[in-house]
């Protein structure tokens, strides 16, 4: 179970912030060039250095933890996960504060105790 503990994560990160997307009408999946666009850059950017810090032996990847699928270079392939994933969780989120601090999406309050018993009658 070790082996899969950092890709449940990025699962439970992804599923814990996926319903923003309807709730709150973050559009971030229903945008894929848009979100493609926003992740491409820093994912470049992030790949190349942890392929240097790896190869430089800045840091490294613990094969008790990981599942065993290496890149080339020696990334380990949650290290990709997790460079898709927490950016798009990010984007979600945001996107989903935004529309709610814009009036775009209204919050509604939960009801009172006194609100939902009258209504159950």
């Amino acid at each position: 179970m070790d082996r899969f503990q950092y890709l449940i994560l990025m699962g439970l990160c992804v599923l814990i912030t996926l319903p923003l997307e309807f709730v709150f009408a973050a559009r971030v999946w229903r945008r894929p060039k848009r979100l493609a666009i926003a992740l491409l850059p820093a994912f470049a950017l992030f790949v190349a250095w942890d392929l240097w810090a790896s190869a430089t032996g800045t840091w490294g990847f613990n094969r008790a933890y990981t599942i065993g699928v290496e890149l080339p270079g020696g990334m380990a392939i949650e290290e990709l996960v997790f460079f898709v994933v927490v950016p798009i969780c990010g984007l979600l989120t945001i996107e989903a504060v935004r529309n709610i601090l814009s009036g775009r999406v209204r919050l509604r309050p939960l009801p009172t105790r006194d609100q939902a018993s009258s209504s159950s009658r």
